[in-house]
């Protein structure tokens, strides 16, 4: 029984479709991480604005105290003491102050809403191009697995620049040059 001659040709074909499904993997892999990534910036922003608003709820109540507060003190009668109206003003300072504590906390807090926000947004912009990637570079393994299949070169020939342009996007998730 002879033995039928391999074209040299399937070598190739069959280096490139490892190349092609190793950098699949990996574009599959660093997706998920960045997806992930996302996810998780994303809940933990959505944590931030709501602790946003919850210091916003307080300060508002401050606030609201702070106006009752200089309404009643604005609305003494002339003969209350000096002792009543001092005490009227002390309490104002400490809701004033608590009013004053909770805005500034809410702006650090908005700050830290706004950078998770920025780190979704980052790595939503790389893991895109390794989802892309994964598109074309299976397409392209596919098209190779029926050149091989079929023995058709033209085929395989076919596949190359379909598994480059997945090549390209796989190295655009590393660098972001799109």
């Amino acid at each position: 029984m002879a033995e039928e001659k391999k074209d040299p040709w399937l070598n190739y074909l069959a280096l490139t479709t490892v190349i092609l499904a190793v950098c699949a993997t990996l574009s599959t892999f660093k997706g998920g991480g960045f997806s992930t990534r996302s996810v998780i910036a994303q809940a933990q922003a959505s944590d931030q604005w709501a602790y946003y608003q919850a210091k916003g709820i307080k300060g508002n109540l401050y606030d609201v105290e702070r106006e009752r507060l200089q309404f009643e003190l604005d609305n003494l009668p002339v003969s209350a003491s000096p002792a009543q109206r001092e005490h009227y003003q002390a309490q104002l300072k400490k809701v004033g102050d608590k009013a004053a504590r909770y805005a500034a906390e809410r702006k650090e807090i908005e700050k830290e809403a706004r950078r998770l926000e920025a780190e979704r947004d980052a790595a939503q912009r790389q893991g895109k191009p390794f989802g892309v990637a994964v598109i074309f570079l299976q397409v392209a393994i596919l098209i190779s697995s029926i050149a091989g299949l079929f023995k058709r070169k033209a085929v395989w020939l076919a596949a190359l620049p379909v598994g480059l342009l997945g090549l390209v996007y796989f190295a655009d998730g590393f660098f972001l040059f799109f």
